[in-house]
């Protein structure tokens, strides 16, 4: 950060982390500054194509002559993509302490600098800096990362024939898509492992049955024994680039 003026935070959200200790070597610090804690409302942001997110940040900092104000709260990118903070609402729980809600809108959808591009998605960071009266300054650079991710989708499973004789083959398929946020569309996600999981009729489980590779287009296509009445269901893990995904199921009954 290293600019220490203006602009009183304002800045938003993302993980479920608490932070207590200077951490990450990017950081700097003169005296007696710290955050005390961070608390972001996710620990990943899913963003598609047309809707932004809304996520939070819960930051405190404290020294002992009292915390002037919290500077700079943004979010970037490993490519130095980065979000302003929308809002910020702050108060002084002590005469040590300031403490800062921020708001941050992540969004594929807009026009300018500011709009995702898909070599944007990944690990990002929260940077703010606290700034003492006494002159003493927290700068927080590395230390508080968030996944922020492109999501997924998966068509809704089909399964055929239904019913279909016991012992007989179901041809089972599905499409998996994610957002392109250089074009703000959904496009098939090819080459990914996705598995095929049934539940039983009865259970409330899903097992994964096997593991199939999308095609370039993102489509799913197998074959399986249908040895039992039950739902098929299509489930992505995700990566470090795209959310998960679980399709809605299809229930197959037997004849």
């Amino acid at each position: 950060m290293r600019i220490r003026t203006a602009a009183a935070a304002t800045a938003g959200a993302l993980a479920l982390l608490s932070f207590l200790t200077p951490a990450a070597q990017a950081d700097t610090s003169k005296g007696d500054t710290v955050f005390t804690e961070l608390l972001f409302s996710k620990k990943t942001v899913n963003v598609g194509v047309s809707a932004a997110q809304t996520l939070t940040v819960t930051a405190t900092a404290k020294d002992g002559s009292g915390i002037k104000d919290i500077y700079g709260a943004k979010l970037v990118s490993s490519d130095d993509r980065i979000v302003h903070a929308g809002s910020a609402d702050c108060t002084r729980p002590t005469s040590t302490t300031r403490k800062c809600v921020f708001k941050f809108t992540p969004d594929a959808d807009r026009t300018d600098y500011y709009d995702l591009k898909n070599s944007s998605a990944g690990t990002w960071h929260f940077t703010a800096e606290a700034a003492a009266n006494d002159g003493d300054f927290y700068d927080l650079e590395d230390s508080a990362p968030v996944k922020v991710k492109r999501y997924a989708k998966l068509a809704n499973t089909q399964a055929s024939p239904e019913p279909v004789a016991k012992g007989g083959t179901l041809t089972v398929t599905g499409t998996l898509t994610r957002a392109n946020w250089d074009t703000n569309v959904y496009a098939g996600y090819g080459s990914r492992s996705v598995a095929l999981q049934f539940k039983k009729s009865g259970s409330s489980t899903y097992t994964t049955v096997k593991t199939v590779t999308t095609d370039s287009s993102g489509k799913l296509k197998t074959t399986v024994a249908a040895n039992s009445a039950g739902t098929w269901r299509w489930k992505f893990a995700g990566s470090s680039t795209t959310s998960t995904v679980t399709a809605y199921g299809d229930g197959v009954a037997l004849k």
